[in-house]
């Protein structure tokens, strides 16, 4: 079973990971300040990829900040791309740019 685990410093830094079977499979790079949950970059062990666990990972951190009332900026190209194909999804949650449709 996957498990998506948030580890955050002080200063709010940190990731999501993606963990199976006790090792880490996957990790989202984030931090968060002012309600605003910002996503850098998203990456999975490449002995894991092609089994949608990227999208495993994107849930848990959708997840996070709808428990938390936070807003999504979607720096990271995947999570970007993943809003963008299914902004009805995440119309909730994500903090569009100026001029972003």
């Amino acid at each position: 079973m996957d498990e998506v685990v948030i580890r955050l410093n002080a200063k709010n830094h940190g990731a999501f990971y993606l963990m199976h079977e006790g090792e880490q499979t996957g990790e989202m790079i984030i931090s968060i300040a002012d309600n605003v949950l910002t996503v850098y970059h998203t990456e999975i062990d490449p002995k894991f990829e092609g089994k949608g666990l990227a999208r495993v990972l994107l849930n848990g951190m959708v997840a996070y900040a709808r428990e938390h009332q936070l807003k999504i900026k979607p720096l990271c190209a995947y999570v970007h791309a993943q809003f963008k194909r299914h902004p009805e999804e995440f119309a909730d949650v994500w903090l569009k740019q100026e001029g972003e449709q």
